[in-house]
């Protein structure tokens, strides 16, 4: 499923040319058309029909902030091509703190671009075919697993299967507001079949003046920067891209730019012509005869039912066939950006350092998983539900905004200090004023999103990015003492050995394991070898000590009285005080094993072992051995099949399959 392993020699053969870029990092933000427009529409008719009228000016604003946000990051691109985007900048302008706030914002963005497009993808898919409601979780659940395994093939691969649905949903988009414009400038505006219901405002939201108008204003215009959500994810990949990187990025991110604007202004354009009608409860559209039966179709399929005639034509359904799919497919933003800014967080050791490894495919692999699992455990909880993960949104890529922007006007300024040409200078002041504009821009945004989304459910993203934060400064300081613990300061003196070497041989009874254990130790050639058991019956012990004389065993054997039954404290006990009295002595303690061929094996063998290399783990001077014997299942365990694991996947042919012996 994954496919063939890669050697990391290949590692460039799987950078992307523009044409792959763009649908892998910017299909959130272009498939973002597809809510955006709908989410400004749901918080303006909470008031009724009455401030519809707002819907332009709230479009404007979205649209000037967009160029502001690609403008500014096509600076970050420029001057940080490694890849860290806003994190590297925040990180290296402004301290390590707030480049983990921008890294915590981010993370949990990328868990909630997930969730949200793939659960906007489930409602288009609903909206063709109605009788799949009942299956939302399920197909949302589904749709990550498609992901995740898609992605792990690595981002080439996936690049490829996500270019043609991006481009289709893209030129489905611009055909539909083409048409539906052309249309409406030759007489015969297209009509949505909602254009015929009113709406009743919410109780409270009806009339509203002053401060009360100016928040629900302020409600939509953040519902509406949606649109706004992925476009740093170019400014994570510069490493992904082809040479010369910082070039190609910054041609993506303006097509990205240029691309996403022309879709959002002609959905809402088209929307405001058609007259689209819809709330966030059906129940509130007058002239309804069964508001409880009825479902709402979404923004898009409203207006590819009113451009091409109906709801069984060609153009409905293809419309909504690539809006489905590249809503999906638009997770993919958070599957390649998630996973490279977890890896160089790994890096820095901020998060576990497995994420820093690459799987088979080249493609960060625990990062693609750990997204997958988050993302899924959140659509579980909401049950796919746009409208309550919706609040959880966009909250931390504001943060991300503010705070990269910010570091971009500090950059420019120490570059000031020690650029001497007027050119050079100039084109400095340019980029300084762009990205000081965008850093107050971004910040009052960000302010609005948090005043007007905080209490219906942004709070939770606010404390998943505290915990994340005090999370990876925990890790980080977990690898720091760890690093300054085993910084070797002189190497002659751990080079030191031993005074003595003193050997155990743990003994339960006289019987083939035990004899290999004792002359395994005995290879050793250590000062000392003795023999230990615990006598938790007496007349046990007093007959292994009977069969030990008897069978002429050359080692000692010391005997533990444990009144108590207990094996595991009286056996740590005796290692110990053995330490206590000579310190700069070793205690080297084997522990014979059962290899065992069945699962259920484990369950009856072994577990005093289990506890014992356990405890003595913790105590220093100690080294334990355990000495396998391999019991007669274990040799069916140790022929599971004529390829090791992986052997596809790295191409090795079949090994020939040993004949089953037995154990002689």
């Amino acid at each position: 499923m994954i496919g063939r392993a890669r050697r990391s020699e290949e590692l460039g053969e799987t950078l992307l040319p523009k044409r792959l870029a763009l649908p892998i990092f910017a299909s959130d933000p272009l498939s973002s058309v597809a809510y955006a427009t709908q989410e400004i529409l749901l918080v303006l008719t909470l008031g009724g029909l009455a401030y519809l009228h707002f819907t332009p000016w709230i479009a404007a604003a979205v649209v000037a902030l967009m160029a502001v946000v690609v403008l500014s990051y096509r600076q970050v691109v420029h001057a940080y091509p490694s890849g860290g985007g806003s994190y590297e900048v925040a990180s290296t302008n402004l301290g390590p703190s707030a480049g983990l706030v921008v890294a915590a914002s981010l993370l949990v963005d990328y868990v909630m671009t997930v969730a949200v497009s793939i659960a906007s993808g489930v409602d288009n898919i609903i909206s063709a075919m109605p009788d799949l409601a009942g299956h939302r979780r399920a197909l949302a659940i589904g749709f990550v697993a498609l992901l995740t395994a898609m992605n792990l093939r690595g981002v080439r691969e996936s690049g490829r299967l996500f270019a043609a649905p991006t481009y289709l949903f893209v030129g489905g988009v611009l055909i539909m507001c083409g048409t539906g414009l052309l249309r409406f400038l030759m007489g015969d505006a297209p009509v949505a079949a909602t254009a015929q219901y009113g709406i009743e405002p919410v109780p409270g939201e009806a009339n509203l003046a002053g401060f009360a108008l100016l928040m629900l204003v302020l409600r939509a215009f953040s519902s509406g920067c949606t649109a706004l959500t992925g476009v740093e994810a170019i400014s994570n990949g510069v490493p992904a891209f082809r040479k010369p990187k910082p070039k190609n990025a910054a041609t993506t991110l303006s097509a990205m730019g240029l691309i996403a604007v022309a879709m959002f202004v002609g959905v809402t354009t088209l929307a405001i012509v058609a007259k689209v009608h819809i709330t966030d409860d059906s129940c509130r559209l007058t002239g309804l005869a069964d508001c409880t039966g009825y479902t709402q179709r979404t923004v898009i399929a409203q207006l590819a039912s009113a451009v091409f005639g109906g709801e069984n034509t060609l153009g409905f359904y293809y419309i909504q066939a690539a809006t489905a799919l590249v809503l999906v497919l638009a997770a993919n933003t958070a599957f390649n950006g998630f996973p490279l800014l977890a890896s160089i967080l790994a890096q820095h050791r901020y998060l576990p350092r497995q994420m820093h490894n690459r799987g088979d495919r080249l493609a960060f692999s625990n990062g693609i998983v750990a997204l997958a699992v988050a993302a899924g455990l959140l659509l579980w909880v909401y049950k796919a539900n746009v409208t309550s993960l919706i609040h959880l949104y966009i909250l931390g890529v504001f943060t991300s905004f503010t705070l990269s922007q910010a570091g971009m006007v500090r950059h420019w300024n120490r570059e000031l200090r020690v650029v001497t040409g007027p050119a050079r200078r100039h084109r400095i002041h340019v980029s300084r004023a762009i990205n000081g504009v965008g850093s107050c821009i971004t910040g009052l945004v960000l302010v609005i999103v948090l005043a007007t989304k905080f209490t219906q459910g942004a709070w939770l993203a606010v404390v998943a990015a505290v915990v994340l934060w005090v999370m990876m400064r925990g890790i980080r300081r977990h690898y720091d003492s760890i690093s300054a613990e085993l910084t070797a300061t002189d190497p002659r003196s751990e080079l030191v050995p031993p005074s003595r070497v003193l050997a155990i041989v743990l003994v339960s009874t006289v019987h083939k394991p035990t004899l290999r254990a004792l002359a395994y130790a005995r290879a050793f050639k250590p000062d000392r070898l003795e023999a230990l058991t615990v006598a938790v019956d007496r007349g046990e012990a007093v007959r292994l000590r009977e069969q030990w004389e008897r069978l002429d065993v050359d080692v000692p054997l010391k005997i533990i009285d444990s009144p108590y039954r207990e094996i595991t404290r009286p056996v740590v006990e005796y290692v110990r005080s053995i330490r206590r009295e000579s310190p700069r002595d070793v205690v080297a303690v084997f522990i014979p094993e059962y290899v065992v061929g069945h699962w259920w094996e484990n369950l009856l063998h072994n577990q005093s072992a289990l506890w014992l290399k356990n405890r003595l783990l913790f105590t220093p001077g100690v080294m334990v051995t355990s000495v396998p014997w391999q019991l007669s299942s274990s040799v069916r365990a140790d022929r599971p099949a004529a390829r090791a694991p992986g052997s596809v996947r790295r191409g090795e042919p079949a090994a020939p399959r040993p004949p089953y012996q037995g154990r002689s």
